[in-house]
C-alpha cells in the first residue's frame, strides 16, 4: 500500500529508537534489560486496592473531562506541599492519560505552524515527534557531560529566535539523570521572562532525586507561576506506568484550552484509576521512599562498575539512568549496543535515541533488580576489556 495515504507530517516522524531497538531485544531469549524506564516493582497494594475497591462500588462511569473534583484538590494540595506552588483545583487542573498526553495537549493548544519549541536535549524520545504534530519547529539545545547535562542559559540564547514560543524542560532528566541547579534555573526563568516564552517543566521524575540534591521547579520561581505549564504523573515515582495518569497545573485559560482537545479526543482518564491515584498522593510517600532508597544503591553500585570498566560515567542525582561515554572502545552508540546485546546478551539503549547529542552514550536503567545489574555489568566489563 502506497505510503502516499498517509499524512505527510505523520510519514515525516521516526519511530521510537527505543521500540525499535526493543523490537530486536524481544526476538532474543535470556537478555538482561537496562533498557525500558520502567519500574521493576509491582505498585503498592494499597494504591491497586483503591482501585479495586473503586469497581466494587460500581465507579465505572465518566468522570468531569478535568478529572475528578477530589484529585485535583489532592493534586492541588501535594504540589503545593512538594513543589511550593498554589493552584486552584477548579480551573488550573487537568488530569490526563499519562504525562504523555499532557505535553501532547499542551503543544496542541498553544502552537500555531512554524512556531518553535526549545528542549533540552539529549531528551525524552516524544518531544522532537510531539513538537512536530502539533505544527511547531523543534529547536534542539545541546547539554553536555562536563556539566552533568544540565541546560545552560548561554545555550538557550544561542538558539532563540523571534519565532521561539516555548521552553520545554525535563529535570530530573530522562536519559542523563541531570538536575538543575537553583542558580541556573533562576537564570533560565529571567530568560524566559525576557523573551516572553511559555515553559512546559515535564517533572515525572522529580521525587527521585539523591544525595541530599533538592528539587526546584522554575513554576515557583517570581514571575512563572503565570507562564509555566507545570506537567506531573504517577509512573515513575509511584510505579505505576501501566496505569497512564498525569496531570498539568497551570493557568486558567492554558487548560481550558486543553480540556478542549482532551474532551473531543479522550474525553477523560479512567475513573477507577483516578482513585488509585488520590491514594498514591495521600498515602503512598512510605512505598515511594522505599523504593526511592533501593534505586540509590543501584545507582551507586552501576556507576561504579561502569567507571572501573573504563566508562566513564558520572554520578547522577536525579531520576533512575546512568548515561555512560562508550567512546573509549572506538563503537558508535549504535554498534556498542548491538554488539553488546548480541555478544554479551546485556540491553542498553544507544545515546543517539535521545537526540544527536547522544552520540557516544548509551543509556541504563538501572530500575530492575540488583542481581541482575550486578550480571549485566560483569557482562559489560568483560565486553570493554575485550
Amino acid at each position: 500500500m502506497s505510503s502516499s495515504r498517509i499524512a505527510e507530517h505523520v510519514r515525516n516522524i521516526p519511530r521510537s529508537g527505543i521500540r525499535d531497538f526493543f523490537e530486536i531485544v524481544q526476538s532474543m531469549k535470556e537478555v538482561i534489560s537496562l533498557g525500558i524506564g520502567e519500574p521493576d516493582f509491582v505498585t503498592p497494594w494499597h494504591i491497586r486496592e483503591a482501585a479495586v475497591y473503586a469497581m466494587e462500588k460500581g465507579k465505572t462511569g465518566y468522570t468531569s473531562n478535568l478529572g475528578t473534583p477530589r484529585l485535583r484538590r489532592a493534586i492541588a494540595k501535594y504540589v503545593e506541599q512538594h513543589f511550593d506552588v498554589e493552584y486552584n483545583p477548579h480551573d488550573e487542573i487537568i488530569v490526563t492519560v499519562g504525562v504523555s498526553e499532557a505535553i501532547d495537549l499542551a503543544l496542541r493548544s498553544l502552537l500555531n505552524p512554524g512556531d518553535e519549541v526549545l528542549y533540552n536535549e539529549p531528551c525524552y524520545v516524544s518531544y522532537s515527534p510531539s513538537i512536530q504534530l502539533a505544527g511547531g519547529i523543534p529547536v534542539a539545545v545541546a547539554t553536555r557531560a562536563e556539566d552533568e547535562f544540565s541546560l545552560k542559559v548561554s545555550d538557550l540564547g544561542k538558539a532563540v529566535t523571534p519565532k521561539t514560543r516555548i521552553l520545554m524542560l525535563n529535570f530530573p532528566t530522562n536519559p542523563t539523570g541531570a538536575v538543575m541547579p537553583l542558580e541556573e534555573l533562576r537564570k533560565i526563568a529571567a530568560f524566559a521572562i525576557k523573551h516572553d516564552l511559555i515553559v512546559l517543566t515535564d517533572e515525572i521524575y522529580s521525587e527521585l532525586t539523591y544525595d541530599d540534591a533538592p528539587h526546584h521547579s522554575i513554576a515557583a520561581l517570581p514571575g512563572m507561576k503565570e507562564r509555566t505549564l507545570f506537567l506531573h504523573g504517577f509512573s515513575k515515582a509511584f510505579a505505576m506506568t501501566g496505569w497512564r495518569i498525569g496531570y498539568a497545573c497551570g493557568p486558567a485559560d492554558i487548560i481550558e484550552a486543553m480540556m478542549k482537545i482532551h474532551q473531543y479526543s479522550i474525553m477523560c482518564a479512567s475513573n477507577m484509576v483516578q482513585e488509585a491515584a488520590i491514594e498514591a498522593l495521600e498515602r503512598g510517600q512510605r512505598s515511594m521512599e522505599r523504593m526511592k532508597e533501593e534505586y540509590r544503591l543501584r545507582r551507586n553500585y552501576i556507576v561504579s562498575s561502569l567507571n572501573e570498566a573504563g566508562l566513564r560515567c558520572h554520578l547522577p542525582k536525579g531520576a533512575f539512568y546512568v548515561f555512560p561515554d562508550i567512546r573509549i572502545t572506538g563503537l558508535s552508540s549504535k554498534e556498542f549496543s548491538l554488539k553488546l546485546l548480541e555478544e554479551k546478551k546485556v540491553a542498553v539503549v544507544p545515546g543517539t535515541a535521545f537526540g544527536p547529542s547522544g552520540e557516544g552514550y548509551v543509556r541504563c536503567c538501572y530500575a530492575t533488580a540488583m542481581d541482575q545489574i550486578k550480571k549485566a555489568c560483569t557482562h559489560i566489563s568483560d565486553f570493554v576489556r575485550k
